[in-house]
């Protein structure tokens, strides 16, 4: 920070040092449409681009100026003085990063930016968001937009779109038909759409677990692992199968015919081809091979192979690093051109241990936390920002070369889009600078950068909803005690294990605090009316999953709420008709039905008691 003032007011060309470098000149306008979009409604301000053939002081100009080639091709400089700006990079990266951060001074209300020198380069390269589109919810082409003009902005570079069967495939119709699946050309026009604003977008198709939606049908059925009970690591028997089988030739066969179909749709060189959470492996019909070879051989070649079909596109692969960790013994042979993606959602995850391996041994990765608005309606607002935060430390200390912020929608995809918005926003921040923004304000920056609310209260209350389960005293891996109420029958006790009588009226109280300030919650942007709707809604199925609480505690400790079905069954029936319109907001109809029966298995329970 120096002495002296920029003063906006005389703010009025974008001058280049020199004028038929075409970089300049692509910087120079994307400049020009930040400061004024950032201007819209407040000044009438007349900005043009004024060409010169060398660098000299012009009033009021912001000058850009190019150098030679920086290591870091994301590095930009900026020199703010009285008189004028200048803004320096050595490629068309540096300029857009640089240029984003002028309009954030420019567009902050401010008449006048403090003088200040900035030099400025990211901690991670690549800094992406990966959306789940598989688990019911496919977002439109308008909704896909916005997000991806809100991530541009936060100078996040990659996306990745979680794809199962969310793809229309021809001739496996059957697996996608109801879906609302992207089309090869909606891919295409995200894709450009993407390009056009620095955003690499990498197809993520799944093609080992989590294949559940093409194992259920015939057609596939001989190419899972298991044709019966399984079970998961954590003692649960499933009946039906997730996971192919990797010995199978048809199913390498299945998962380079599908790469045929969806990869020409990208401009990316990259593939992310899942691989996380085969539960199945060696309990079915790759036993013997696993007892032979051992589980994380037969895992390893299996990878090797799809490593090797990719190739064939000109791909190199992307993996969750979830099975490999599970064997470190396989981690030397793991070879350069791919890439490990370290996952894990809980705020204490050993983020330092998983990178110390894979940095050890001279390979790329990416650490990959997630939002927590999966499987709590609200949020799990204290999970997710310490999760981000570990993960930032770990991966910056560990030398990781992505930060991948994930989103899913387990469960019927139930929480809306804005509860994810505080961990894109933290995300992108600690992806870019951990030591600068690792105590930011997220409420406020939300308030500011997302719903554009002045008094900083929007952000407030959709962290707030994210903190109610707190109160509950309940600390669960990857969901809340309150989405647990929603999904377990009235009267079970293993969904309230750990929650004391009060705790519930507690919550109540707090969210009934956080609907009284939503009234004075500003929202601002096209989409304000429905922010605002998700937000109620949001509130009010906390509170629904409160009342659900009260009852089960009760009965936990033999009382009697004093709760009536007929009451809990009509607030259903309107949430069931809120949730319904606030998903065609921004989703696809496919998906809807399955959502929605979460909640109208709920209904018909209290109609029953209602008999």
């Amino acid at each position: 920070m120096l002495n002296g003032v920029y003063l906006l007011r005389d703010l009025s060309n974008i001058v280049l040092a020199s004028p038929s470098d075409e970089v300049l000149i692509k910087a120079a306008r994307f400049l020009r449409n930040l400061i004024l979009r950032r201007f819209e409604g407040r000044a009438a301000l007349s900005l043009s681009v004024l060409p010169v053939g060398r660098v000299e002081p012009n009033k009021g100009a912001i000058t850009l100026e190019r150098v030679p080639q920086r290591r870091d091709t994301q590095e930009y400089d900026v020199r703010i003085r009285s008189y004028g700006i200048r803004l320096r990079a050595s490629g068309e990266q540096g300029f857009r990063y640089g240029a984003l951060s002028l309009a954030q001074l420019i567009g902050a209300g401010c008449p006048a930016i403090r003088a200040m020198d900035i030099d400025d380069r990211p901690d991670f390269p690549v800094r992406g968001v990966m959306l789940d589109i598989s688990r019911d919810k496919v977002p439109t082409m308008s909704t896909l937009k916005q997000l991806i003009d809100l991530l541009a902005a936060w100078k996040v570079n990659q996306l990745q779109l979680y794809m199962e069967h969310t793809f229309t495939y021809t001739g496996h119709e059957e697996v996608w038909r109801g879906s609302s699946a992207m089309t090869a050309s909606q891919i295409r026009a995200i894709d450009r759409y993407c390009r056009d604003r620095g955003i690499e977008l990498v197809p993520n198709q799944n093609s080992l677990g989590h294949m559940e939606k093409w194992l259920k049908h015939k057609r596939y059925a001989y190419l899972a692992e298991c044709d019966g009970p399984w079970k998961t690591p954590w003692g649960e028997i499933r009946q039906r199968p997730s996971t192919l089988n990797p010995l199978n030739r048809d199913s390498i066969q299945l998962m380079s015919a599908l790469y045929d179909q969806l990869l020409p749709n990208f401009s990316s060189k990259q593939l992310n081809v899942g691989c996380d959470e085969p539960w199945e492996l060696g309990q079915g019909r790759s036993r013997r091979a696993c007892q032979r070879r051992g589980v994380g051989r037969v895992y390893f070649d299996y990878l090797m192979k799809l490593r090797r079909v990719a190739a064939r596109h000109g791909r190199r692969i992307f993996y969750w690093s979830d099975w490999i960790v599970k064997y470190p013994e396989l981690i030397p042979e793991l070879p350069g051109d791919t890439t490990p993606l370290v996952w894990g959602y809980e705020a204490d995850y050993p983020f330092n241990r998983e990178c110390a391996k894979l940095h050890a041994h001279g390979l790329k990765y990416y650490v990959c936390p997630g939002t927590s608005s999966w499987c709590s309606f609200g949020g799990r607002t204290h999970n997710c920002q310490s999760n981000l935060r570990n993960a930032a430390l770990q991966g910056r200390r560990h030398h990781a070369e992505g930060f991948l912020v994930t989103d899913w929608g387990d469960f019927g995809h139930r929480q809306y889009l804005p509860v994810s918005y505080g961990g894109f926003l933290y995300g992108a921040a600690l992806g870019w600078c951990v030591k600068t923004n690792v105590d930011i304000d997220v409420a406020a920056e939300l308030s500011r950068h997302v719903f554009q609310d002045a008094g900083g209260i929007a952000g407030q209350v959709w962290l707030g909803a994210g903190r109610v389960h707190d109160l509950s005293g309940v600390v669960l891996n990857n969901r809340t005690v309150l989405f647990d109420c929603m999904q377990a029958p009235l009267g079970n006790v293993a969904s309230v294990e750990g929650l004391a009588p009060g705790r519930p009226e507690q919550m109540m109280k707090r969210i009934e605090k956080l609907k009284s300030m939503v009234s004075k919650a500003r929202f601002a942007g096209p989409d304000r009316s429905v922010v605002k709707e998700e937000l109620q809604t949001t509130l009010s199925v906390l509170d629904h999953a409160c009342k659900r609480a009260q009852i089960n505690v009760a009965r936990r400790v033999g009382e009697s709420a004093r709760i009536g079905v007929k009451r809990l069954s009509t607030d259903m029936e309107r949430l069931i008709e809120r949730h319904r319109g606030l998903w065609l907001a921004r989703n696809r109809r496919g998906g809807l039905a399955s959502s929605v029966g979460y909640y109208e298995r709920i209904l018909k329970e209290y109609r029953r008691m209602m008999r």
